[in-house]
């Protein structure tokens, strides 16, 4: 029940009543030893004084020569005045069969000192040596030690000498000790409690206000969530060691699952890895492509921070052959989404065109401008067929020269082109990427500059060792001071925002595949791209 009623509780008051109950009963113990212990020694030094002090008094001459007479009225003076000063309750002298001769109390005199025990005590001395032991006399309880008396000219023994401490006075001695050490619990319990609130405090904010089952929850979450994304993800801490890694992660590197990636360091389990350089630097590493094992790999990296402190770094990753896949489809997906929106934007107004010379009775017009768009696109295609057998360079050009009609733009194919000898390493969606953005940033330069009725020219030849695309518009041109710094990223000579992106894009893709880009002012006062992509 109390289990229960402790997992129902908040992590705070949970804290401070396990912690303030462990206190208090470690207070209580200590304080229970400490009495007890307090007691035991007390005990035993009011014994060991008792005996100083009887065999103190025994081993005086005057006091031997007054038991061999049998002078109380010596002995009980002096054993009241040796009580007062060794502040013992009494002091009581017997003669050798342990009949008093001395005692407080003048009518006990003449009888036997073991008349008012509870308990047997041993009266005579067989080692010659006192003792002490407690025993309920006529005064009370007390702690007493009994000394023997021997002649003063020989081992004879004459008589006893008594000396008690009474309990009473020992006990209150131990209850104002015993009120001091209650008074240290309750101290130290409400220090425990102080702590307990402070640590409370302490622990809820480190763990962000959660509480231990929330954890427990989110840890659960977190374990299944790294199970079920694709991408490999692995993680460090600030020494380096593996702290963290899903099973996508020792599929993609082919990794032994049971080596115990867990507190191994990260140069050990991956030699190449550049995490340690993120964890020095602090800076995040996006959409590299590296190779670890043998793997082409897009690897992301990201510091964790705590308190503004690098406490790990965590590494996400993918095979590039799966994104390429991906960007494949996409980059087919969208070039047939380009091609039919402007076809179908370009071929509406033709319609509506046709129709209005029908409608006005104009039926030669109606049927020439039929023939002219028919001859003009199966022209185009008849040259994309024969110049291009590849279906994806050749669907891009084809959705680029419709987009081109669309903005009352001319793209010009030279009928010279050729390009049959695309090598199969060289991946379609980059090749599209690349003359994609340059041919897009030539139909907005010459949209700009000249308007509707400009024209873009552009050839191809794949003749020697390299792949040869030549992209010519009649935009303004570039600025000399721009054309070493046109390819950075961010860098435009558009005004408007959101621009400086594609030639970035397309010096890095060229980069990638051992190409090169040159930049040159046109025929027509416009800008000439000239781009070189080995085939080996």
């Amino acid at each position: 029940m109390a289990l229960l009623t402790l997992r129902h509780l908040k992590l705070k008051p949970r804290m401070i009543l396990i912690l303030g109950l462990v206190a208090l009963l470690q207070t209580g113990l200590i304080g229970l030893f400490a009495v007890n212990y307090l007691s035991r020694a007390m005990d035993e030094q009011i014994a060991q004084r008792a005996l100083h002090v009887a065999t103190t008094i025994a081993a005086q001459p005057q006091i031997a020569s007054a038991v061999l007479a049998r002078n109380s009225d010596f002995l009980r003076p002096l054993s009241l005045t040796l009580a007062r000063r060794t502040e013992a309750r009494y002091v009581v002298i017997g003669d050798r069969d342990g009949v008093r001769l001395a005692h407080p109390s003048a009518d006990a005199i003449g009888y036997s000192m073991l008349d008012d025990e509870s308990d047997e005590v041993e009266l005579y001395f067989p080692d010659g040596r006192g003792y002490t032991y407690t025993a309920h006399g006529s005064l009370g309880l007390s702690m007493r030690a009994r000394a023997p008396i021997y002649a003063p000219d020989g081992p004879e023994l004459i008589g006893v000498v008594s000396v008690g401490y009474l309990k009473d006075s020992i006990e209150q001695v131990i209850d104002r000790y015993r009120l001091t050490l209650i008074a240290v619990i309750v101290v130290a319990f409400i220090f425990s409690v102080m702590i307990a609130i402070w640590l409370a405090n302490h622990f809820k904010k480190a763990i962000s206000g959660l509480e231990p089952e929330q954890i427990g929850r989110l840890y659960g979450e977190r374990n299944a969530t790294l199970e079920s994304v694709r991408e490999g993800i692995i993680a460090i801490n600030q020494r380096g060691e593996i702290t963290t890694f899903n099973r996508a992660a020792v599929e993609t590197l082919g990794l032994d699952n049971d080596s115990g990636l867990i507190g191994r360091p990260v140069q050990e389990v991956l030699p190449d890895s550049r995490m340690l350089d993120v964890l020095e630097s602090g800076q995040p590493q996006f959409d590299q492509e590296v190779w670890l094992h043998d793997r082409n790999l897009i690897v992301n990296r990201l510091p964790l921070l705590q308190d503004g402190r690098i406490s790990g770094v965590v590494s996400s990753f993918r095979r590039k052959d799966e994104l390429d896949q991906v960007s494949r489809k996409l980059t087919r997906i969208q070039q047939y989404a380009d091609t039919l929106r402007s076809q179908s934007h370009e071929y509406s107004n033709k319609l509506h065109t046709i129709a209005g010379l029908i409608q006005i009775g104009a039926s030669d017009q109606a049927l020439a401008l039929i023939g002219q768009e028919t001859q003009s696109h199966q022209a185009l295609i008849q040259l994309l067929v024969d110049a291009i057998p590849d279906p994806v360079l050749a669907g891009c050009l084809l959705g680029k020269y419709n987009r081109a009609r669309e903005m009352g733009l001319q793209l010009q194919i030279d009928e010279e082109s050729h390009m049959t000898e695309l090598p199969d390493r060289l991946p379609r969606e980059q090749l599209v990427s690349i003359l994609g953005n340059l041919i897009d940033n030539a139909l907005e330069a010459t949209l700009q500059h000249r308007g509707p009725g400009g024209e873009i020219r552009m050839s191809m030849t794949d003749l020697g060792n390299d792949l040869i695309f030549e992209i010519e518009d009649d935009g303004p041109g570039i600025a000399a001071d721009q054309q070493q710094r046109i390819f950075e990223k961010g860098v435009t000579s558009k005004e408007d925002d959101g621009h400086g992106i594609g030639l970035h894009l397309v010096k890095a893709q060229l980069n990638q595949l051992g190409g090169s880009i040159t930049l040159e002012p046109g025929d027509q006062g416009g800008s000439r791209f000239t781009v070189y992509i080995p085939k080996a």
